[in-house]
């Protein structure tokens, strides 16, 4: 038997300013289990809603074991005939196994003095949490075509745990959920992303899969990033915690005017005209209820649909959402572990217009901007990934059925960031543009065995000159290149492509990959481009 101390990992340092830094330290300090201020003592011998039957144990990395009870009582963990012990401080104690290789399913027992708990079918595999807003909830059920899949579903190596929903002004220290067996029922209320993630990264990897699915429709980013971290950033601070407060006290005299008119409208025998109000998302409150509990769970990495919440402050995502997987990446103290997102689909706020009609208004776009905004954090941060879906979405649904593709591109950006897969995982990202000649030559990273037009002739880009007067752009593919002119642009200064809430594109690799947005400007778009 081997006596492990109950001593937690410091969050590793971020990218980011020294106050963040030092408020990153302070937190850690703050809810370290050691620390006797934070922690309430637990008689009872308790393991955390994430350890149920049919886990899935992260392979390949120590895994922690953590849980509750009595006041200096040794614990021990039995798994694969090893035993390991430690002596719980202030009522929570914690062990790290050490590395396992996935196999056959296991038993975990934990023993406490006087009482034991058993955990039956475990295995060992490869873990993913699934987050986001609706998209990453939609279920599979929902999706396109989903019978197939759902009806193969029971042959699946996959566990599922859904996260019940939980806002919480301070960090909890459970959720509630449990590990479900992978057949048709659980698979069909799943989320159709995550699930054809899983299918696709288990059918690589031939090892179990277990998906941890943590989202809310609606959610913004910043309730998804702990307050401590938004705190440190002054901007952060300004516009998203400071104004919380006013919103608030605004949202409970909504509410007392509604519950009175309510109130008066029954005292006349007449039924409200109106629903309850709905107030603001309150910042950090979702990080704290859906994903402070899940840690330290070991996991190979994380998947992220979310974005439509912070369409209107695109610029402000840019440097937001590299801020949310830092904060997770430091909390987790796993390290930089891989982390893949969904770029933004396309879709048109003004639904039921034709594509002339789109394409004939001016383009400054805040879905496009946000869509940059995502695209930057795979540049700035190591190990993240974005899966471009420009060829599957619903320009009259912000909610587009067609998972299936997402899921699969997802699986391929994980097979090459976390397992080192030779592969094009990425359709076609923007590198640099040379001017010669009146024409613009646009250069890609993750160009794979090529480029290709799905089509006739290559739609979605716009070139403009000196008088930043926009064209509808000639462009053609020149080998690895992509070639762009207009008869009225001879001196082109900057190209976009698919810079619109619901961009007509077909740029891709010959891996079937689309191209990534993109713009190579910053100018304000005043007039629609011309042909």
């Amino acid at each position: 038997m081997r006596m492990l101390d109950d001593s937690v990992p410091l969050p590793c340092s971020l990218a980011m300013s020294s106050p963040c830094r030092r408020a990153l330290r302070s937190f850690a300090l703050a809810v370290a289990w050691t620390a006797s201020a934070s922690v309430t003592t637990h008689a009872e011998l308790r393991l955390p809603a994430i350890f149920s039957d049919n886990a899935v144990l992260q392979q390949g990395r120590e895994i922690p074991i953590w849980g509750w009870c009595d006041v200096g009582e040794t614990v021990t963990v039995d798994f694969r005939g090893q035993s390991y012990a430690t002596v719980s401080k202030n009522g929570r104690w914690l062990i790290k196994l050490p590395k396992q290789r996935s196999g056959l399913p296991e038993k975990l027992v934990v023993r406490g003095t006087s009482e034991s708990l058993t955990r039956t079918n475990i295995l060992v595999g490869e873990v993913w949490v699934c987050s986001g807003q609706s998209n990453m909830e939609w279920p599979l059920s929902k999706s396109e075509d989903p019978q197939p899949a759902i009806d193969a579903a029971s042959t699946k190596p996959l566990r599922l745990f859904t996260v019940a929903k939980s806002m919480a002004a301070t960090p909890a220290d459970d959720v509630n959920g449990r590990w479900e067996l992978c057949n048709a029922k659980t698979a069909a209320g799943f989320s159709a992303v995550a699930y054809y993630f899983g299918v696709d990264l288990q059918r690589a990897l031939n090892v179990p899969v277990g998906l941890i699915h943590t989202s809310w429709g609606g959610s913004p980013a910043e309730v998804w990033v702990r307050e401590e971290v938004l705190a440190a950033d002054p901007d952060f601070k300004r516009n998203i915690l400071d104004p919380y407060p006013e919103k608030k006290r605004r949202f409970q005299e909504s509410v007392a005017a509604w519950e009175k008119e309510v109130a008066d409208l029954k005292a006349q025998g007449r039924q409200p005209t109106r629903g309850r109000p709905w107030g603001d998302w309150a910042p950090s409150q979702l990080y704290n209820g859906m994903i402070y509990p899940l840690i330290p769970y070991a996991i190979a990495g994380a998947i992220w649909y979310q974005g439509e919440s912070n369409a209107s402050r695109a610029h402000e995502y840019g440097r937001l959402f590299p801020t949310l997987i830092q904060n997770w990446r430091s909390d987790w103290g796993q390290g930089d572990f891989p982390f893949l997102a969904v770029q933004l689909a396309p879709w048109d706020k003004n639904k039921k217009r034709s594509v002339e009609e789109i394409t004939a208004t001016p383009t400054d776009s805040d879905w496009a901007e946000l869509r940059e905004a995502q695209l930057l954090a795979t540049r700035v941060l190591p190990k993240v990934g974005m899966a471009v879906i420009t060829d599957v979405g619903d320009k009259d649904d912000i909610h587009p059925i067609k998972k299936r593709p997402v899921g699969v591109r997802l699986a391929l950006a994980a097979r090459a960031i976390a397992y080192g897969d030779r592969i094009t995982y990425s359709g076609p990202q923007f590198r640099s543009m040379r001017l010669s000649k009146g024409k613009a030559i646009l250069s890609f990273n993750h160009v794979g065995g090529g480029l290709q037009v799905r089509g006739k002739s290559l739609t979605g880009f716009q070139v403009c000159g000196t008088n930043r007067e926009w064209y509808w752009a000639d462009a053609r593919i020149d080998g690895r290149r992509v070639v762009v002119s207009h008869p009225k642009v001879t001196e082109p200064v900057a190209v976009r492509y698919g810079w619109l809430d619901n961009p007509v594109v077909n740029l891709f690799n010959v891996d079937g990959l689309p191209a990534s947005p993109f713009r190579t400007d910053n100018f304000p778009m005043v007039t629609a481009p011309k042909n």
